[in-house]
């Protein structure tokens, strides 16, 4: 096997794994509780999937966040710790420290992850010359 075809044929397997799995394991929480807390506080502006489109969205400015976009899947579980306790300035999501225990905001961000579905590749793995 060629050098380039063995690489092509690696990374084509690799991002195949890669795709089938989430970018960050899940965080510690109850997501039965996430999900219960996401429903009472979350839901009505974010939806009931998580895509921004609540109730409430079309009368905020800005429109309140896509939690299942990829830029809020790159995020880090910290930084989303931080946006749940402290808000986004100049926004609807005022922050949550003062009403959700530690242990709430970490279920609901159990649950936000747990709504993220990665699937495989839509690229087939390219074929390997004997």
């Amino acid at each position: 096997m060629k050098p380039c075809v063995a690489i092509t044929a690696l990374l084509g397997g690799m991002l195949g794994v890669i795709g089938s799995s989430p970018a960050t394991p899940a965080p510690p929480g109850d997501r039965g509780e996430g999900r219960a807390v996401y429903d009472r506080h979350c839901a009505e502006c974010h939806g009931p999937e998580g895509r921004g489109d609540g109730p409430k969205a079309t009368s905020l400015s800005p429109r309140p966040g896509n939690l299942i976009s990829a830029q809020t899947s790159a995020k880090s579980d910290q930084d989303l710790l931080k946006i749940i306790a402290n808000g986004r300035p100049r926004t609807a999501m005022t922050g949550w420290n003062e009403r959700l225990s530690r242990d709430e905001q970490l279920a609901v961000l159990a649950y936000i992850r747990s709504l993220i579905k990665f699937t495989g590749s839509a690229t087939p793995t390219p074929p390997s010359n004997p």
